[in-house]
């Protein structure tokens, strides 16, 4: 059975350095086994975020874009969380998804489908698919595109176990 950290090979995905906060809180934070993960933003690897509107800036696919880096982002912070691997997480539970848009814009899910393929592509076919929420705004720190937070399922630690 492939690997989320096998998987990120095969599929060539380059992480970017693990951002630092913007602000006064942690990257992650464990309880219970549960991995919660504070908001990422579409960060390029070259350390730039992906920044402007959709609907006015960038277009649906120019967001769903966004949507992958920040996929990406968070994957590289909850790798370097676990000591370097990805095999402790069980599954992705919940994410939360912010599209920086106009009033007019209303395809807020179909932007998020871009982090949520990505984490599907990683985690696997169940594992990868939690529940979810895709809204919009009007502003989002340093007008980044998209913003997402989440919570895995970790296998306690010491358990030899991988996502499938």
């Amino acid at each position: 059975m492939e690997t989320p950290d096998e998987r990120l090979q095969r599929l060539n995905y380059v992480l970017p350095q693990p951002p630092k906060p913007m602000a006064i809180y942690v990257p992650t934070l464990e309880v219970n086994h549960l991995l919660y993960v504070s908001g990422h933003g579409p960060l390029r690897p070259d350390g730039t975020l992906v920044i402007g509107r959709v609907g006015a800036d960038l277009s649906l696919e120019q967001g769903k874009e966004a949507a992958e880096l920040t996929a990406l982002a968070i994957i590289a912070t909850v790798r370097q969380a676990l000591g370097g691997t990805l095999q402790r997480v069980k599954r992705l539970v919940k994410s939360f998804g912010l599209v920086r848009c106009t009033p007019e814009f209303n395809d807020h899910p179909a932007v998020i489908n871009g982090y949520s393929r990505i984490m599907k592509e990683v985690f696997g076919e169940v594992n990868g698919v939690g529940t979810r929420t895709a809204v919009g705004t009007n502003a989002l720190p340093g007008g980044m595109a998209v913003e997402v937070d989440c919570i895995f399922e970790l296998f306690p630690e010491g358990t030899p176990s991988a996502s499938a």
